[in-house]
């Protein structure tokens, strides 16, 4: 399943400008991080401004003659496209450069699928992969069905080809969603456990490389994989946090979103994320250093949206302040006294006790806003 390169292979990185975009050059940037994080050494990096997408080729015919050339002189093993790509796309691609080619939806898979850890976790993106791997399928067998015969014969080399891995592809995905079906039945017995005895649950969320993890481990004392890399963490771990005799919660590390999450990964994952969606309470970390943290903010909410846990209270988390000149920790609280943001350093330990303080002052807050919106609920048949 291990699809990412264990040595490093020249690559050459497109990304393309459709102005539609006015942070395009940090997008570059994370394209160039993922294909780090894939394990591929890029020789190039070549960008391109477009006013619409090329139906057939997507970056047009034009680049790709430069590609071919660029291919030839540095000796290039694969392209990566920071885009995603239609299977048609992503074929013709290959043809015209006769060599692989990966759209970013494969990268953040193949990243996964080198990096994943637990049972759990490997079932969820074996599915991914294998979700994705059918829709490429269209027209990958089409140069075979000119060996069709004449007049009578029905179907091809080509389409019976084809036809066989559809099958062969999609007995795998059954098998693998018996299996996770199997896997989130322990999960939901677990969680109707915490149900059961009252216990306050937490998840951390964020951008990837936001520094959950390291948050994590400074809360729980875990030793959580940590690391200054995109995706360095990708299998959900819940520790029990105590902050006094009144407050002791069950707080979860989460895999980190990124934009354009392949919809694959997200349904594959959907699992996993049902901690975010049952939470009581979500720890949104936020790269305050990051030239483009609204954006990342705006990323992850959507992700929430997708997975149906955007109605779960919040509180942002503000990390990394030790990178932003004149910041100092604190909590900050809305007109009527939520609060609603935490700044702190998680690497340096700095501001981690105002977190707990906002942790215990937000419950309490819910607790009394859930006992307000109860006693102002209009039942007319009681009068």
């Amino acid at each position: 399943m291990n699809n990412t390169p264990k040595t490093y292979k020249r690559a050459i990185l497109v990304c393309v400008d459709f102005k539609r975009d006015k942070d395009f050059t940090q997008l570059v940037e994370e394209g160039i991080a993922l294909v780090d994080s894939a394990g591929y050494e890029i020789v190039e990096t070549v960008t391109l401004t477009r006013s619409k997408v090329d139906v057939k080729l997507f970056i047009g015919s034009g680049k790709v003659e430069e590609l071919q050339v660029l291919i030839t002189a540095l000796k290039i093993d694969t392209v990566i496209i920071n885009h995603n790509l239609s299977s048609i796309q992503e074929r013709n691609l290959e043809l015209a450069l006769k060599l692989h080619v990966i759209d970013r939806t494969r990268l953040i898979l193949d990243i996964f699928a080198a990096r994943v850890k637990g049972h759990e976790g490997i079932l969820q993106v074996e599915l991914a992969v294998q979700t994705h791997q059918l829709s490429r399928l269209v027209k990958r067998w089409s140069h075979l069905e000119r060996q069709r015969g004449g007049i009578g014969v029905r179907g091809g080399p080509g389409e019976t080809q084809m036809e066989l891995d559809k099958r062969m592809i999609a007995e795998k995905i059954k098998m693998l969603k018996t299996r996770l079906k199997s896997a989130v039945k322990q999960r939901q017995t677990q969680r109707k456990s915490r149900l059961k005895n009252g216990i306050f649950s937490i998840s951390i969320v964020g951008y990837t490389n936001s520094g959950k993890s390291t948050l994590f481990n400074v809360l729980t004392k875990a030793k959580v994989y940590a690391e200054n890399r995109l995706f360095a963490t990708l299998q959900t771990t819940s520790r029990k946090l105590y902050i006094n005799d009144h407050n002791e919660v069950v707080i979860s590390d989460t895999v980190g979103f990124v934009r354009d999450l392949p919809h694959t990964l997200v349904a594959a994952f959907r699992a996993t994320l049902e901690e975010t969606v049952h939470a009581d309470l979500l720890l949104h970390v936020v790269d305050v250093a990051h030239i483009l943290k609204e954006r990342q903010i705006d990323d992850v909410n959507h992700v929430l949206v997708e997975i149906k846990a955007d109605n779960v209270p919040q509180l942002l988390v503000y990390n990394k302040i030790d990178l932003k000149a004149g910041m100092s920790p604190r909590i900050e609280y809305s007109d009527d006294g939520e609060p609603i943001a935490v700044y702190l350093s998680a690497i340096n330990n700095l501001g981690t006790e105002l977190l707990r303080q906002a942790i215990v002052e937000k419950r309490a807050w819910m607790t009394i806003n859930k006992n307000q919106q109860q006693e102002a609920v209009y039942e007319p048949w009681k009068d």
